[in-house]
């Protein structure tokens, strides 16, 4: 992926909006291959955090990052374009107008983008809520006559060597307390699967650092084993990558474990893994017992507190290839 640099007016770009998180850019994927297939002569740009540009190399498909952010799950005020309007511009971000009109603001000449009635002159299809991420986004395209695979979400293995071959990968944080799973949960999982012989460690964001310290704590586990801060994803994505399997809330690291075809064990609550769970496979196991409640909690969601360590343990043993006691 080239930096950031002057574009050539004379070739064709190619501009994607998706200014969301890890796991967001992760489910995008298949939607991001699909679009360099439809135009493989684009420069294809997408509008995301400075911090994911690993993750938009990683795809092998993106070509140049524009740094974009907001708040929240918020609409970047603007984007920092220059040179001519691009010839294509697809909103991966949402269905409102506020990311409609900040594409529709820099004149594409073409625009792919899903129907609201408050902008009318966008003739997309349908937005469905309840309808799968991965899947949402391929039938944008697919409705515009672009072939795309909602399965194709695989990342290549990381050239960096993982710092903990082996283990399983506990991370407790997510982007909201509402899918927190508690801590003294995940330290009761910990002592078990220690006790079979495993080893764990823990992972956690930049503004992770008391859920992590809390989780280490009552676990006890050695510093060796502790990978808080903010791993950079080069590094994340081997641990991942050859881990012995990953438990985590909703969150990106679960992505992550699916695009390296990790074992891993997602706990969902207030959100139903219909709308952002693994893909059906052996080596992915979504618990979850609903209903549905409110992603932007402050406190864990009751659906998320009905899983138990026990369920836990269980999903980890029903995993193929895992060791039973």
């Amino acid at each position: 992926m080239t930096p950031d640099t002057a574009p050539d007016a004379m070739h064709p770009r190619l501009l994607v909006l998706r200014a969301l998180g890890l796991g967001d850019l992760l489910a995008g994927v298949p939607a991001l291959r699909a679009l360099r297939r439809a135009y493989p002569r684009h420069e294809l740009v997408l509008a995301a955090p400075a911090e994911l540009g690993p993750v938009a190399e990683a795809t092998g498909v993106v070509d140049r990052l524009l740094p974009a952010s907001a708040p929240g799950r918020g609409v970047p005020r603007s984007l920092d374009w220059t040179g001519p309007p691009p010839d294509v511009a697809v909103d991966l971000h949402g269905n409102a107008p506020p990311s409609h009109r900040l594409l529709m603001g820099l004149r594409p000449l073409k625009l792919l983008a899903f129907a609201h009635p408050d902008t009318p002159e966008i003739d997309g299809p349908p937005w469905y809520p309840e309808e799968h991420e991965r899947d949402r986004w391929c039938r944008l395209l697919q409705s515009y006559g672009i072939d795309a695979d909602p399965g194709d979400v695989c990342l290549p293995r990381p050239r960096t060597a993982s710092p903990a071959p082996g283990a399983v990968v506990l991370h407790p944080g997510a982007g909201s307390p509402a899918r927190c799973w508690p801590v003294e949960r995940y330290a009761t999982v910990a002592d078990q699967l220690r006790a079979r012989g495993l080893r764990v460690v823990v992972t956690g964001g930049a503004d992770e650092s008391d859920l992590v310290a809390r989780l280490v704590k009552q676990a006890g586990l050695p510093d060796t084993d502790v990978f808080g801060g903010g791993l950079p994803f080069g590094r994340l994505s081997a641990l991942v990558a050859d881990a012995y399997a990953v438990i985590s809330g909703d969150t990106g690291i679960a992505h992550l474990a699916v695009a390296h075809a990790t074992r891993s064990v997602t706990l969902f609550g207030p959100v139903a893994p219909s709308r952002w769970g693994p893909p059906p496979s052996p080596r992915h196991r979504a618990l979850w017992y609903g209903p549905e409640g409110d992603p932007h909690g402050r406190r864990p969601d009751p659906a998320l507190l009905r899983i138990t360590p026990d369920d836990v343990l269980r999903a980890v043993d029903e995993l193929p290839g895992t060791r039973h006691p």
